[in-house]
């Protein structure tokens, strides 16, 4: 398989189905901060800490590639069977919630990200997914978008918060809580 195809070099790409687009469409815009959320948990997953959550992040990852599938899609041309979301992938995000809520102290005020490296990856992907829920939201305003996906990455961006507040424990290292200034 050929990696360079040349059919993009005017600054177009195809979706599933055919249709040529702009690379600055919104529905390209989408999908690619998709990959970039996908990334970003490859390298959460690569984390020591994270060792026995590989599984479950491995599993998001997938799951990223449906919701990119399903993105690149022309919905009104592609006739190609893609993977589906499903409520259970939602499901399994709210269980992995729970169990880690279970063993973390309850949440008092904003926590600041950081505190160690492997953290503030969470935090980054943490906030990559809630860029892509928003411009996933934007394109569902023009555009067919299947409603599980806006769903699952609201349910994600609340696991990746979660797990950032479990490597704290797990690293044994202090959230820092947020302390606003008090106006004078």
């Amino acid at each position: 398989m050929k990696i360079y195809t040349k059919t993009g070099d005017k600054g177009k790409t195809s979706l599933i189905g055919g249709t040529r687009v702009p690379k600055s469409h919104l529905r390209i815009e989408a999908y690619g901060t998709i990959d970039e959320l996908n990334s970003y948990i490859g390298l959460l997953s690569d984390q020591p800490v994270n060792t026995a959550r590989r599984a479950i992040l491995r599993e998001i990852q997938d799951r990223l590639f449906t919701i990119g599938s399903s993105l690149a899609s022309d919905p009104q041309k592609s006739k190609m069977k893609i993977p589906d979301l499903l409520e259970e992938d939602i499901l399994l995000l709210e269980k992995e919630i729970d169990k880690m809520n279970e063993v973390l102290p309850e949440l008092r005020a904003f926590v600041l990200p950081g505190g160690h490296q492997s953290i503030s990856f969470g935090h980054l992907a943490r906030t990559v997914c809630r860029r892509a829920e928003r411009t996933v939201i934007a394109l569902q305003e023009i555009d067919f978008v299947v409603d599980l996906v806006v769903q699952y990455l609201n349910r994600l961006s609340d696991y990746l918060f979660t797990l950032c507040r479990m490597m704290h424990q797990d690293l044994e290292v202090e959230e820092t809580p947020w302390q606003p200034r008090m106006v004078k």
